[in-house]
């Protein structure tokens, strides 16, 4: 048997005999529906508990199954978590994209493919590679799936362990680590795991005593590396979920959108675990609404009612959210929106990543509105924007966005353990029945006493007989009253913008990174910061260019902003959408500074890489 193609030989000349270790990334092309997720994700966990710095990106199409899907793994010594464009090491069960994945191979890239398709449907052994630049390995994943005789329904799932116990050998994964990768994932129950990791040790068997190891990747445990020393893996929609869960919230409604859906299925699963009083009894409510008007309006109705309430979605659903969200901005009720970003306009591209909704939601609502945005750009800040959401809600009054994107979201991201909330909730100016006797029953719902911008309230069910008052959308005096008044209309619409302008300075500050001699500067925020952590690192390494940065973590932007940006003559504005629309939010805010902001902004689905961004600013740069 041939486990090694001859036209391998012209690329074993590019080896040099040097070893690249832990500094490359793997793809494995397969199709939805077909199980890889599983394979996928033990591999990267594998990797993660050898101490190696690993980052995943799963690309899946918009279906339950049959269209291609492929999932990144990068291992980086010097820990760059940035998604990387290429990827040196192929792995491939679609036969009807392997072409093409073939193609977008390096020179000296490594190809493993079956020697048969582990449906039967495709002839693998008719494939004749057309590239004489790369290393070739070949598996009999039905041979090798047929030992294990699982059962008839589960072969298509099996089979993905023969390329996780092909990869094991070939790169050095250490299979302690994926045993125990699948303990996790199967909870324990030991049925699953002897199956799966039967399979995987036939594999790493096999290709052992079969395959030449001729390329020049290779992983090794990084045991007094200290990136993942107490440390973890989640994904952002998980970590959003149990900082709500810290943050006190009691009600959620939703409606299932792709990539948001996993926020609402993981509070469900936390909230059952954790919320219930001493009697057994749920302190919670999640319901699962008819449409995004639904879950909008519920969520409404709870903030105004005192409870902390939150709902989940997309660009779609945000566009349907807009005329409740509009009534609590001008009601001035407290309500938390997740929008798990992905491709629009319309329908768009559900599973690609976007930041395409930062304009759209910063100022959502027909008339002069303006909401408040929080922008985390990691799992930590996922899990404390999680629970700090409901804090800024409830102090200002208003509706408050949390937007994360597909990449946060739907990936597995290494995260330091979470921090506790390091202060009690606040619940903002709330007024008690005893603080209305000692004011002897008067107040107004809509005075700026503070001169804040931000007025008190009280809770349905506040025992004073003036508590009570009418929340309306329409216009309205300081007394909750209704009016067509100008002079009301226009005091209304000041304090707000006031209150906003307060806002700049409540919410999480922008974060700064100084570079001795820097004459430029980078403005982000969101996703893309890892990204251009790894652009800096690799201008001041490979140009001697030093850069500032400066990322933003919130919306209305701070005045730190634009006493960052008055520094340089040149600011890059770098974001994931096709407008720029951060740089266009600067603009407004900042118009002196408008000549001098840059935008560099691309939007194909794909998160930005730190290659993609030196080489625009670069060439802005004219250099």
């Amino acid at each position: 048997m041939t486990v090694v193609d001859l036209q391998q030989a012209p690329a074993t000349q590019l080896h040099s005999g040097q070893r690249i270790v832990n500094d490359f990334s793997f793809v494995v092309a397969t199709t939805n529906g077909t199980g890889s997720q599983t394979s996928n994700n033990t591999l990267l966990r594998a990797l993660f508990k050898m101490g190696v710095p690993a980052t995943g990106k799963n690309l899946f199409p918009s279906n339950i199954y049959g269209l291609p899907t492929w999932f990144y793994i990068r291992v980086n010594k010097d820990n760059y978590r940035a998604h990387r464009n290429k990827a040196e090491v192929l792995v491939t069960y679609n036969f009807d994209t392997f072409a093409e994945d073939v193609a977008a191979l390096p020179p000296g890239g490594v190809c493993i493919y079956p020697m048969d398709a582990p449906t039967g449907k495709k002839k693998w052994n008719v494939v004749t590679p057309s590239r004489d630049d790369l290393y070739y390995y070949r598996i009999p994943v039905d041979e090798l799936t047929a030992q294990l005789n699982p059962a008839q329904a589960l072969k298509e799932y099996v089979a993905n362990m023969v390329y996780v116990g092909a990869l094991a050998y070939l790169f050095n994964i250490d299979m302690a680590q994926i045993e125990g990768a699948l303990s996790y994932h199967f909870g324990g129950k030991a049925k699953p795991i002897e199956m799966n990791f039967g399979l995987v040790k036939l594999a790493y068997d096999w290709a052992k005593n079969n395959l030449q190891k001729i390329d020049p990747y290779w992983c090794e445990s990084m045991p007094d590396a200290t990136f993942n020393k107490d440390m973890m893996m989640i994904e952002g929609n998980a970590a959003a979920a149990l900082g709500a869960v810290f943050g006190g919230v009691e009600f959620v409604a939703w409606y299932p959108i792709t990539p948001s859906s996993s926020v609402a299925e993981n509070l469900q699963e936390y909230l059952a675990s954790y919320r219930h009083d001493a009697e057994g009894r749920a302190t919670y409510a999640i319901v699962q609404a008819e449409d995004e008007l639904a879950a909008i309006g519920m969520i409404v109705g709870a903030g105004w009612a005192g409870a902390r309430s939150m709902t989940a979605t997309s660009g779609p659903g945000i566009s349907l959210m807009a005329e409740f969200t509009g009534l609590a901005y001008f009601a001035e009720v407290p309500a938390v929106i997740w929008d798990i970003q992905r491709m629009g306009p319309s329908t768009g591209l559900p599973t690609r990543t976007s930041q395409g909704d930062v304009l759209f939601t910063h100022f959502l609502g027909h008339g002069d509105t303006r909401q408040v945005v929080l922008l985390p750009a990691n799992m930590e800040e996922c899990f404390q924007f999680g629970w700090e959401a409901f804090d800024f809600a409830e102090r200002l009054q208003t509706p408050v966005f949390v937007l994360s994107d597909l990449e946060l979201g739907m990936n597995l991201h290494i995260s330091s353990k979470f921090k506790y909330p390091d202060r009690p909730m606040d619940r903002g100016k709330v007024l008690t029945a005893e603080d209305l006797q000692k004011a002897g029953g008067q107040w107004a719902r809509y005075r700026d006493v503070d001169g804040d911008g931000i007025t008190y309230r009280t809770l349905p069910g506040t025992d004073h007989p003036n508590a009570a008052y009418f929340t309306r959308g329409t216009g309205h005096n300081e007394n909750a009253g209704y009016s067509e008044k100008v002079e009301d209309w226009h005091n209304n619409l000041k304090r707000l913008a006031h209150k906003m302008n307060t806002a700049r300075e409540i919410l999480p500050q922008p974060v700064v990174q100084k570079s001795k001699g820097a004459k430029i500067a980078i403005v982000s925020y969101g996703s893309n910061d890892y990204a251009i952590k790894e652009a800096l690192d690799y201008l001041k390494a490979r140009r001697d260019i030093s850069v500032d940065y400066l990322r933003i973590l919130a919306l209305p932007l701070s005045p730190k902003v634009g006493e960052f940006i008055n520094g340089y003559d040149r600011v890059y504005v770098v974001e994931n959408n096709e407008e720029g629309q951060m740089a266009q939010i600067m603009r407004i805010d900042f118009p002196e500074k408008a000549p001098d902001l840059r935008s560099i902004a691309r939007c194909n689905g794909m998160p930005l890489d730190a290659e993609w961004i030196m080489a625009q600013l670069l060439e802005m740069e004219g250099k």
